[in-house]
């Protein structure tokens, strides 16, 4: 009989407790209203499941745009993005990817490299070399010399989790990642690749460190080379605006 009264006291109660908390006042800023984002690709190490959420802070600001904007477009798939970027505009999603752009990038310690020497091999002729005999570009062509990315469109590969990269190359080579994207360089690489080549080039990237003079990086946007910006036409500047 207490408790049955207790909780009535509650129920009733409750409107009028709530009438006298003061309301509180949030700045109407990027920083509040992206905190959803946040709660998924927050600055703190990822682990498990989490793993599968990159960072996305410090990202050149086209990258985010286009990816925004693949999600909200469905070109892009996993709903639990396409629901929060529903209906927003583009301009909306460029303040949003400006934003992320402008915060510094927090990066994980690099996971051990357990590779064979022969796989170790492997994955820095890949990175640094490509494959020509298959059309398989070296990383740091589009990445950047220091596979920090070129802006604007193109991300960093180092402190991404190991699984991350191997999930990344799967979607790209199943089709699993993008919908409708032609030319899709990354979908032409990846195929390209065997399973042992993907999942070496994984490894060696998120063994890599980061140091804080890459993080100070400044110098002026490297370009991509002419036949590479020809390749991924669907991610380079085109008629003015972010494609």
């Amino acid at each position: 009989m207490t408790r049955l009264v207790l909780i009535a006291f509650l129920f009733f109660a409750g409107p009028a407790i709530t009438a006298d908390i003061p309301p509180v006042d949030v700045p109407d800023t990027m920083g509040e209203r992206v905190k959803a984002c946040i709660a998924c690709h927050g600055p703190e190490d990822k682990e498990g499941r989490d793993a599968y959420y990159p960072r996305i802070a410090g990202k050149p600001e086209g990258y985010l745009f286009n990816q925004l904007r693949n999600f909200r477009d469905g070109r892009r798939h996993y709903r639990p993005m396409g629901l929060l970027l529903e209906n927003l505009p583009d301009q909306y999603l460029r303040e949003m990817a400006a934003y992320f752009a402008s915060l510094k990038q927090a990066f994980p310690p690099p996971e051990p490299l357990t590779s064979s020497s022969a796989e170790i091999k492997l994955a820095r002729r890949l990175v640094t070399l490509g494959d020509p005999a298959r059309k398989i570009p070296a990383c740091v062509e589009c990445h950047g010399k220091d596979l920090m990315g070129t802006a604007p469109f193109i991300p960093g590969l180092l402190g991404l989790p190991r699984v991350y990269i191997i999930a990344q190359f799967g979607n790209w080579q199943n089709g699993g990642l993008m919908r409708g994207q032609t030319p899709d360089c990354m979908s032409e690489i990846a195929k390209q690749l065997t399973t042992d080549e993907a999942s070496a080039i994984a490894a060696w990237l998120a063994a890599q460190p980061v140091s804080e003079a890459l993080l100070k990086h400044d110098g002026p946007a490297a370009a991509l080379p002419d036949k590479l910006a020809k390749r991924c036409g669907s991610i380079v500047l085109q008629s003015g605006g972010l494609q």
